[in-house]
């Protein structure tokens, strides 16, 4: 009886059991990623196979060989590498892995083992000798520091001038500095084409009197068809703009567009309103 008592306190102050820390998504055999997809080469494999391959070099005998491609499917962005670039938490894309075995002095072996075979799926290449794939980090990083064009504004009424109480319309324009909605912004990293291509997301008008619209994908326009158009109550100097939310996609060497999971807002530049107050008079 006083040993049960013992064992029955021990157990309470121990408390429950910790829990196992929930692996990375993808680190194990057929666990699913982002889109669903199966993976099939754990985390594990990529580490053995890391070991294996750096304990080889130097060393007689042939030994395994690797490469990464984009686990792209077929059809577009959203259909095909666009899951690829969103299935792996960890910021790596899904990626599917090709090996090949090699004798020291990178020839082939003859026979089935010295053509590029697929090895599997997973959601670290950057583990593997022979990745060449960029990171999702690498290219939203990438994105982050294009040059991206500065909205501006043209104002009605003309002249930059306007009165209290009278509707104020504004549309915005795109200067030619820059990189702006749907043109291509083209650099390299690691070794790879890389083209950036901007979309427009919303538009945000500043109306300097502490107002502002809600984002919008309009452009506005002139008076009277324009649609984004605000009233003055009072008089004064107002900084207006009209700032920009990309968002963008991206393709390597060429292939298949992808989107981007990522967004930027830029400031537009400032364009300065002044507001009238009309005064009605009397004359002889």
């Amino acid at each position: 009886m006083i040993v049960a008592l013992l064992l029955a306190l021990t157990v309470a102050l121990a408390g429950p059991a910790a829990a196992e820390p929930t692996p990375p998504p993808g680190s194990t055999d057929g666990s699913s990623t982002g889109d669903g997809a199966k993976i099939t080469i754990t985390l594990e494999e990529i580490k053995e196979a890391a070991r294996e391959a750096a304990a080889s070099v130097g060393k007689p005998g042939p030994r395994w060989q690797y490469r990464t491609r984009i686990n792209c499917t077929s059809g577009d962005a959203d259909t095909g590498c666009g899951a690829a670039a969103a299935a792996c938490t960890n910021g790596q894309f899904q990626a599917v892995v090709l090996r090949r075995m090699v004798d020291p002095d990178g020839t082939p072996v003859r026979g089935a083992q010295g053509q590029w075979t697929a090895w599997g799926v997973t959601c670290f290449p950057d583990r593997l000798p022979g990745n060449t794939l960029p990171s999702i980090a690498q290219i939203r990083q990438a994105f982050r520091e294009v040059e991206f064009t500065k909205g501006g504004l043209s104002i009605q009424p003309v002249g930059n001038v306007t009165l209290v109480n009278l509707p104020t319309y504004f549309e915005a324009t795109w200067p030619e500095a820059g990189i702006g909605p749907d043109e291509i912004d083209a650099s390299a990293l690691l070794g790879y084409r890389l083209e950036i291509q901007p979309t427009l997301q919303s538009l945000t008008y500043v109306y300097g009197d502490g107002n502002k619209s809600e984002p919008t994908t309009s452009l506005g326009g002139p008076h009277p068809a324009g649609d984004i158009r605000w009233t003055y109550k009072q008089p004064g100097q107002m900084a207006t703009r009209v700032d920009t939310t990309y968002g963008g996609r991206f393709r390597l060497e060429g292939g298949p567009w992808m989107t981007i999971p990522d967004t930027v807002t830029v400031q537009g530049t400032p364009a300065t309103l002044t507001v009238r107050e009309a005064k009605a008079r009397l004359y002889e």
